[in-house]
């Protein structure tokens, strides 16, 4: 019957305690491992998710027409168009500088080549007459320039992205304009030809 001495007793001890520690070790080692491989496949998901969304975005991208997804300059080119007709319009009128200092220098002109001597009617004709002809022809231009410049945005989606509907606001800012370049130009004519504000009868 052997006894264990206290060496042999301290070695088999120092022996279970080396492998507890490597144990604890291992399992920590396992805790460490099993974490880290939480943390990649919920990193993994998240850059899924992500590009599962960037994916549902592209496909409602390409699901649209092509003219919803384009907006442009030229909704903005239209909304200018509407208004410059617009402004036009109201020009053709009110009347405008460029058509006054016309009507001015006509004015002059008849004044210089009209003699003293000349009659009565003559003298109301080339000093006034052509002047306000000067003036209804400048209105004019301007009532066409109105119309056409309306017409033009009013006819410019049926040219462009077939299925892209114009705003509203462009249309009726532009149907104005072609209005007033009609009730302009029409009222250019009639000064024009002297079927309204006639010069007055010198006989």
């Amino acid at each position: 019957m052997g006894t264990k001495t206290a060496d042999e007793t301290g070695a088999e001890t120092g022996a279970e305690a080396t492998t507890d520690e490597q144990k604890v070790s291992v399992a920590k080692t396992d805790e460490v491992t099993e974490a880290e491989d939480t943390k990649a496949e919920d990193t993994t998901a998240a850059e899924n998710a992500a590009d599962d969304v960037a994916e549902d975005i592209d496909d409602d991208e390409d699901d649209l027409p092509e003219a919803a997804r384009e907006e442009g300059p030229t909704g903005v080119g239209q909304g200018a168009g509407a208004v410059v007709s617009a402004a036009l319009g109201l020009v053709s009128l009110t009347g405008s500088w460029i058509g006054t200092v016309a009507a001015a220098r006509e004015t002059l002109v008849g004044q210089l080549q009209t003699s003293s001597t000349a009659t009565v009617a003559k003298q109301v004709k080339e000093v006034y007459g052509d002047a306000w002809q000067t003036t209804a022809l400048w209105g004019g231009l301007f009532a066409l320039l109105a119309l056409v410049v309306g017409v033009g945005v009013l006819a410019r989606p049926a040219f462009g992205a077939p299925g892209k509907p114009q705003a509203v606001w462009i249309k009726s800012v532009a149907w104005g304009g072609v209005a007033l370049g009609v009730v302009g130009l029409l009222l250019a004519v009639l000064k024009y030809t002297g079927f309204l504000l006639d010069l007055p009868s010198t006989s």
